[in-house]
């Protein structure tokens, strides 16, 4: 945490602006591509057959496709039912980003320009126009820090709430996709180092630092037996499945279970790609080129080409800027970039796509929203880099939106070219 000494004015209404802007542009066109597009053939069918207590698409948890299945069943079964979860979990995750980022630096300017690059840095907006896993995990994560920050920065704001609330969010996120797992246990290492650094006499017992009045043994209970507990009754429809339903006393047997049939898909694809691409930018996916709704549309996934790039030297420099400045804040931001990129490194999972990069590439960017809050407090002649750097990642959403939001195409089949400014993203 950096420590609250030039009290700044906490920029809570541009974190609301910002996100409700964010969620407008997510809902426009939201329901087009009609039809089933890229990993919804996976995830849609799922939902309905959720519906009716039968079991698909067990290799990956339940509670993503659970909020999939509640909007069918509320709405109708339609593209945009589809798509609406991502939708409200995308802007809610950016307000939370925000806000979490703001707990943990205390910086206005760092906080608006993160929102800024989180919401025009590509991944963000496109998964949380899909119906896919990814942005349940990612949004119920970001509240879930957001909640930790709150409580480590304000420990006499109600801590017990903000520490069931975190924990409770950890269990949901988990169980919208594993991807959050390294993150997932960051906050209960974070307060056990803190109390061992702080207080190792009655390590266990003593209710210091850093949240006093709250022992090691409770904090255990809400930012680890919680998160379980919550996660495992993501599966409550698992429990009741019409035929092969999953035992409530066996989740080792059935995560072993799982973890097989994510292990067995080993066949080679054409989108395949590797962490180093990642960092990179090298790899593109693309989810969607073809002619529909009465036009050739198009979705490619891949970075914001500038600041995929200029995040890279801002992880270095928060890593500096953490060990040598005692910039708490900073090293936070570069560990969960490392933490969530490590677990790609270390995955048994043969066959990984440059979406896995959702997470690190969100904490990239809060690294680059401190290094530029550093460049911006110098003030001066030096206020006009943090400023082109945030013009140049909106002028690049929005000069490549048409080709992420399946917006009309109007060169036809070969509209594509124009973004296409590597061989690699074709």
């Amino acid at each position: 945490m950096m420590p609250a000494t030039a009290r700044q004015r906490d920029p809570l209404g541009w974190t609301v602006v910002i996100s409700l802007a964010f969620l407008a542009l997510c809902w426009h066109r939201l329901g087009t591509p009609s039809k089933i597009y890229f990993d919804e053939v996976h995830y849609v069918p799922a939902a309905r057959k959720l519906l009716e207590l039968a079991r698909a698409n067990p290799e990956h948890p339940l509670f993503a496709k659970e909020m999939i299945a509640a909007a069918i069943a509320l709405l109708g079964d339609r593209p945009l039912s589809w798509r609406l979860p991502s939708a409200l979990f995308g802007a809610m995750g950016l307000f939370a980003f925000g806000r979490a980022l703001w707990w943990a630096s205390q910086r206005r300017f760092a906080t608006i320009a993160g929102l800024l690059l989180l919401a025009t840095g590509f991944s963000w907006f496109i998964h949380s126009r899909i119906a896919m896993l990814d942005m349940a995990m990612a949004g119920l994560g970001m509240i879930a820090l957001w909640q930790f920050a709150v409580v480590i920065r304000r420990p006499e704001r109600w801590p017990r709430a903000r520490l069931a609330a975190g924990g409770v969010f950890l269990g949901l996120s988990l169980g919208a996709k594993w991807s959050i797992a390294p993150i997932a246990v960051l906050p209960g290492l974070t307060f056990l180092a803190l109390r061992l650094w702080r207080h190792r006499h009655r390590l266990l017992t003593g209710d210091g630092a850093p949240v006093p009045g709250v022992s090691l043994i409770e904090a255990a209970f809400w930012l680890g037996t919680v998160p379980l507990a919550i996660y495992w009754l993501t599966y409550w429809p698992a429990f009741h499945y019409a035929q092969d339903a999953v035992n409530p006393f066996d989740p080792v047997g059935w995560h072993r279970y799982m973890l097989e049939l994510q292990d067995s898909v080993v066949r080679e694809h054409p989108y395949r790609s590797v962490w180093y691409q990642w960092i990179a930018n090298w790899r593109a996916i693309w989810y969607l080129y073809e002619p529909i709704d009465g036009a050739q549309r198009g979705i490619v996934l891949l970075g914001n080409p500038f600041t995929m790039l200029a995040g890279l030297p801002a992880v270095l420099w928060c890593l500096w800027a953490g060990l040598r400045r005692k910039r708490m804040d900073s090293l936070a931001c570069a560990v969960l970039y490392l933490a969530s990129l490590a677990l790609w490194l270390v995955s048994s999972k043969p066959i990984q796509f440059y979406y896995h990069y959702l997470l690190p590439s969100t904490f990239m960017l809060a690294c680059l929203a401190l290094a530029l809050d550093a460049i911006w407090q110098r003030g001066g002649r030096w206020r006009w880099l943090p400023m082109g750097v945030l013009a140049l990642s909106v002028g690049m959403f929005v000069y490549f939106y048409p080709i992420i939001s399946a917006a009309r195409l109007h060169a036809g089949k070969q509209a594509y070219a124009e973004w296409m400014w590597l061989r690699s993203w074709r």
